[in-house]
């Protein structure tokens, strides 16, 4: 797949943000923050520094996710709400498509592979949609290009585009809001639709905040793509957490987040793992692989570049099952 493609792409003005932020309403919680007061946390990190997480995990759908959908299928027009909305993803998309198409009065067919997490399936189910699972993503992406073209549904990307960036723009938008003294800010990138849309938000309205974005080591596509200057793609994907698992760059996304971040850092799975433990048993949340990328950065690669700053940590998500969340802690 070529993803070498750049493209003019507009900034996000905070009027459109806080447009968009009116326009999802009450439809879209307003998550809220903790100040992480741990002392094994403190521990960890250099003097003065002070966590402060975003809990999305408590997002209607359990993740950032339903933020796009919902704005995505909110502009939709009368005869592409007829004629339905469809997706592919591991998860946490397909949920937030079901969740969004139920929202604003059509249907979804989402594309799910056969790794997907029973737990993800189940809640898209739940949310309304009609779930077709593949084989494996190749054979999905087929699967949703015939459903576009032959029932003439509307694709909803996972990450890629203004609108969805918009939508997660609003996240970074309440985030000052609620901490208006922030000073840093670590984003998890999967492909990017997150964090574009939060640095975004962070430097069109307090452009003195510093903005990261963090990847798994075995799913680093954007930290290629900022190396090559243009999207690119990786060859696989190996990384406990599948929620970053995207397997290439696409140009809206990567030039928003090239635009606006301050910086990338990877982390490994034994730092996800290590970061999920603390959470669990600091925080008392629990989360998956994904969510813990954030927390792994501040106590890893950015440790003594934040230290003895306000970091705010986006705490992404939480749609992981009882039986694979133990096994992740206990290893």
């Amino acid at each position: 797949m070529n993803t070498t493609a750049v493209v003019p792409v507009d900034d996000l003005q905070p009027d459109e943000i806080r447009d968009a932020r009116a326009r999802l309403g009450p439809r879209i919680r307003t998550t809220p923050v903790l100040f992480w007061e741990d002392p094994v946390l403190a521990e960890r990190l250099l003097p003065g520094t002070l966590a402060i997480l975003k809990l999305e995990l408590f997002q209607r759908t359990g993740s950032f996710k339903a933020r796009g959908a919902l704005l995505n299928a909110d502009l939709l027009d009368a005869s592409q709400r007829a004629r339905g909305v469809t997706a592919i993803s591991a998860g946490n998309h397909a949920i937030a498509v079901a969740f969004a198409a139920r929202e604003v009065g059509t249907h979804a067919k989402v594309v799910m592979t056969a790794s997907a997490n029973p737990l993800r399936v189940a809640r898209a189910r739940a949310f309304g949609a009609q779930v077709l699972i593949a084989p494996d993503v190749h054979r999905g992406f087929e699967w949703v290009a015939q459903i576009e073209r032959e029932e003439g549904r509307t694709f909803l990307h996972p990450f890629e585009g203004r609108a969805t960036a918009l939508g997660t723009a609003t996240l970074g938008l309440e985030f000052l809001e609620q901490c208006p003294d922030l000073e840093a800010i670590i984003v998890p990138i999967g492909g990017g639709g997150l964090a574009a849309g939060v640095a975004s938000a962070v430097k069109a309205l307090a452009p003195g905040v510093e903005v990261f974005g963090v990847e798994p080591v075995g799913a680093d596509s954007m930290h290629r793509s900022f190396a090559a200057g243009c999207p690119q793609a990786i060859e696989r994907v190996e990384t406990i957490a599948d929620s970053l698992g995207a397997p290439y760059a696409l140009p809206v996304s990567f030039t928003l987040c090239r635009r606006h971040l301050d910086g990338l850092v990877k982390v490994t799975d034994t730092q996800l793992l290590e970061a999920m433990r603390l959470l669990a048993e600091g925080a008392k949340l629990a989360v998956e692989p994904a969510a813990a990328a954030a927390t792994a950065a501040l106590l890893g690669p950015l440790r003594a570049r934040l230290a003895g700053r306000r970091v705010g940590l986006i705490v992404c998500g939480a749609n992981i099952d009882a039986a694979t969340l133990g096994s992740h802690l206990l290893v």
